[in-house]
Formats: C-alpha cells, sequence, structure tokens
C-alpha cells in the first residue's frame, strides 16, 4: 500500500509517498471527495462528515459515548444533559444520518441502559435551503418532511450555520446546544486533483472533455466525483451512478484504445460517455425512504415500497454472491430481531464539547460499573 502525491505527466509517472514511483500507459483518476467546511477546517474536529469507513467509526463511537456518558452521569448525579444530536446538513446524506440515529435510540437501545431512556435522544437537521433534499422533486421533498416527522426527527429549513464550537452550533445570534454535532452540509474534489495541474471548477473537481479526458492527455481519465462533466448543459452529479458509469466507459474505452494499437479496427473507440440517470434514491430509517425511479420504469415512491427498493439495488450492485448473500442476512437478522449488531466503542473516550453540555459532569468511563 501507498499514497500518490503527485504526477509527471510528462514522463508518464505517478509519485507515491515513500518515493517509489510507477509508470504508466493509461491512467485512471478517481479519487472521489472530501468533505468541505467552506473555509472553516476548524469545524471538521468538532463536526465529521462521512465519507470514508473511517469516518463511519468516528460517528459510531461519538453517538455510542453520548448515551454511555448519560447514563454514567444519570447513575452518579441523577441527572444527563439533553442528549441533542445536530445534523447539519438536509441532503441524502443528512436525512439518512438522522434516521439512523433515531433508529438507534428509539429502536435497538431501549434495554441497553438502566437509567436513562434512549428514546429522549432528539435529533435535529439543520438544512441552509428552503427543503430537505433539495434536488429532489417537490413531493419527495414533502414526502421525507413527513417520514422524517414521524420518526421524531426535527428539521429546519433556512437554518445557515454561522458557527460550531464544542457541545453547540449557533444559527444566526442563536445557539443551539448539541452533545454531538455532524456534517453533511457539502463536500469538495479530492485535493488530489489539483496536483494534476489541469484547470478544475469552483469545488476541486478536473474539467473534463466528452471522453473523461483533461485537456491534452487522452491516456488520462478522470472519474466519479473527481470529473467536471457537462451534458446538455447540466453537470453530471457527484454520486455513485454516475462514478460507475465512468468507471465502465474508462475501462472499455481504454480495452479499445489498446486493441487498435494492435490492429483492431478500433470500432466504438470515439464513442463519448453518455449518463444514464436511472433515478435517485433516500433511505431515511427503519421502512422509510423515497424513491424517484426513472429506469427501468418510471415512479415516485415513498415509504416502504421505496425503502425495499433500496435495499434490494444496494445489495444488487455488491460485489459477489457471497457478499449479497452476508450482507442480506444481516439486513434481514436485524429486521427481524431489533438486534442492530456489535455495538464497541472504539478509539478515545473523549467527546468533544459533552464538559460544555448544561448540566454536563466530567466522567471517567474506565471504572467499573455499580
Amino acid at each position: 500500500m501507498d499514497e500518490a502525491i503527485g504526477f509527471d505527466l510528462t514522463e508518464q509517472r505517478v509519485k507515491f509517498k515513500t518515493g517509489a514511483e510507477l509508470e504508466y500507459d493509461y491512467l485512471i483518476v478517481a479519487t472521489g471527495s472530501t468533505h468541505s467546511y467552506f473555509g472553516r477546517d476548524d469545524w471538521a474536529k468538532l463536526a465529521p462528515g462521512l465519507k470514508t469507513v473511517e469516518d463511519a467509526t468516528e460517528i459510531r463511537r461519538r453517538v455510542l459515548l453520548a448515551f454511555e456518558l448519560a447514563e454514567r452521569q444519570m447513575q452518579e448525579l441523577g441527572s444527563h444533559p439533553p442528549l441533542n444530536f445536530v445534523i447539519i446538513g438536509g441532503g441524502p446524506t443528512g436525512v439518512e444520518l438522522a434516521g439512523a440515529i433515531s433508529d438507534i435510540a428509539k429502536l435497538y437501545m431501549t434495554k441497553d441502559f438502566r437509567h436513562i431512556d434512549p428514546k429522549m435522544a432528539q435529533v435535529l437537521i439543520l438544512e441552509g435551503s428552503p427543503h430537505v433534499l433539495a434536488a429532489y422533486p417537490e413531493d419527495l421533498q414533502a414526502s421525507a418532511l413527513e417520514q422524517l416527522t414521524k420518526l421524531g426527527i426535527k428539521v429546519r429549513t433556512n437554518a445557515h450555520v454561522s458557527d460550531v464550537q464544542p457541545g453547540y452550533v449557533m444559527v444566526g445570534d442563536e445557539r443551539i446546544d448539541a452533545v454531538v454535532t455532524l456534517w453533511a452540509a457539502g463536500v469538495q474534489a479530492s485535493p488530489l486533483g489539483k496536483l494534476l495541474g489541469f484547470p478544475t471548477d469552483r469545488r476541486g473537481c478536473v474539467l473534463v472533455d466528452q471522453h473523461l479526458n483533461p485537456p491534452g492527455h487522452p491516456e488520462i481519465f478522470i472519474c466519479g466525483d473527481l470529473a467536471h462533466v457537462e451534458q446538455d448543459g447540466k453537470q453530471v452529479p457527484g454520486v455513485a451512478q454516475p462514478a460507475m458509469q465512468m468507471g465502465a466507459y474508462a475501462a472499455k474505452r481504454i480495452a479499445r484504445l489498446v486493441a487498435a494499437d494492435f490492429g483492431s479496427d478500433g470500432s466504438g473507440i470515439n464513442a463519448p460517455f453518455r449518463y444514464f440517470d436511472k433515478g435517485d434514491m433516500a433511505t431515511i430509517g427503519r421502512k422509510a425512504a423515497v424513491a424517484n425511479i426513472k429506469w427501468p420504469f418510471k415512479g415516485r415512491w415513498s415509504g416502504f415500497p421505496a425503502w425495499f427498493v433500496w435495499l434490494v439495488v444496494h445489495v444488487f450492485f455488491l460485489i459477489g454472491f457471497r457478499n449479497r448473500l452476508a450482507v442480506f442476512s444481516q439486513w434481514a437478522w436485524t429486521y427481524v430481531t431489533f438486534n442492530d449488531g456489535v455495538r464497541l466503542i472504539t478509539g478515545s473516550q473523549d467527546l468533544p464539547g459533552w464538559s460544555d453540555q448544561p448540566g454536563a459532569k466530567p466522567l471517567d468511563l474506565g471504572s467499573p460499573n455499580a
């Protein structure tokens, strides 16, 4: 394993952190995107986002640790701060995070504690635009809001966060206490894209042509969130569906280019990339989702039907039958038993902002339970 840190486009080499270099004939760069804090990178430690496995582990640690600290303080002092979870951003990621935390608190952890009631946890979404899921049709936006409300999740739209501090966020001059704050408000392209030296848009995405090539380099393909692709006057969205199609296109085009070098007639070699939009889906919680299906049939679904379709699609696109079977079996077991797997708190036992909560006391989770 190594980490790419630069490129020599003239010599066609990739430079690595260890000092090694690797020559290439064709190069695919698909390093994706990362969180954008709009110039406030100091918020990153206080409000982690969800992009990697490490991000997911950190979010799990903070959410579970909040309940553990509340249980310990209730046991020792007879009170605990309100368990307020704030998600900044009401797009698909923010909505899914909110629903997952609500399900954990209200369905999966109800019997895990003796001194607190996890159902008392409050989840709040702060969205800067007038609607959650702003890119979805209006009827699905309304349905998503209704389903979130039924789950007990509060939503505030037109809410522009002005500051994030340990234990609270600011919306204008209003302070909102938060035992855990999570970020789902913006993304930017991987920094590796700018190291290529090609023109980029304001998010750092590399501008490419109809073959996913940057200017003057037909041997390089930029795919996924890192690529700025224009189609019919609009930018292709930076989500999984077009990324998968770009990857398949780049692989086929490289195969045709190589075949042409060995005497093939080059059939289809100049076909441009065309994104085929099959629709959008967003899961909200257990039996709650919205789906705007465009292929193989058209329809807009909400609630259980959309949730079931979301599950089927995500299992289908996993690699390998064994993976599909394992994930499907695990999800089925969770659905039937309300047992959401092993809940381990790994890493640090420090929760940023806990001591800043009203009524919170410093606690040592390393001491034995009474």
